[in-house]
């Protein structure tokens, strides 16, 4: 019975260790999301980025200010429908040019950096008229600029919201960690402190389960 100890010692050491670096995996980032139009006025995580993005007519682009994370399952979609008609159908179509609806939320005020308000509690619709190959980032820059992005090509403001921060990797209690630095269309991160402390202490722990068992054994 008391050969079991240290093992069942261990195994509660691990679980422990485990869940206090759980929060560190929790955490999400404040960043504006970008999403593509999907049939029935769902939206669709946008596989690439707004600049490299090239809608055709008829689409639908949206974008959100959110807390999330950075996964097409858990990040916040805008809160409107992605609805072409609803967006631009008083907007005449124009021969050699096309026509792109955009969704703008800049969500709720529990999600704005400190010291900074939303601009408008609804989302925000507009219809821009571009060139055939005109991307994603030129229809949101002819209807909402200034848009601000980082030297990643992370989108970071649209309509100068929000004023400061870019893609900030957030703890459960809402304050930022660190300043993300991604190259794709969401933020990116390194593992949090917690999570490389929890790693080194089971690590840790099962080396000394190792050592008292050899121990026994002699």
């Amino acid at each position: 019975m008391r050969r079991r100890l240290p093992a069942a010692g261990l195994a509660l050491g691990i679980v422990l260790t485990l869940l206090a670096a759980a929060p560190a995996l929790a955490a999400g980032y404040r960043y504006w999301s970008f999403w593509d139009g999907a049939d029935g006025g769902q939206w669709s995580y946008a596989t690439q980025g707004p600049s490299l993005s090239r809608p055709a007519d008829g689409s639908v682009q949206g974008f959100r200010f959110a807390v999330s994370k950075d996964a097409a399952a858990e990040a916040a979609k805008p809160r409107a429908a992605a609805d072409f008609e609803a967006v631009c159908g008083a907007t005449a179509p124009v021969e050699g040019r096309k026509r792109v609806a955009l969704v703008i939320d800049f969500g709720v005020q529990a999600d704005a950096p400190t010291g900074e308000v939303v601009p408008q509690q609804a989302p925000r619709t507009a219809c821009a008229q571009l060139a055939p190959e005109a991307t994603t980032a030129e229809a949101l820059a002819a209807v909402a600029k200034p848009l601000r992005y980082n030297s990643a090509a992370l989108l970071c403001a649209i309509s100068g919201y929000p004023q400061h921060g870019c893609g900030e990797q957030m703890a459960e209690t809402g304050a930022a960690q660190a300043s993300a630095e991604p190259s794709g269309s969401g933020p990116g991160g390194v593992p949090s402190a917690g999570l490389l402390v929890g790693i080194a202490a089971v690590a840790f722990l099962a080396a000394a389960g190792v050592w008292q068992s050899r121990r026994r054994r002699r």
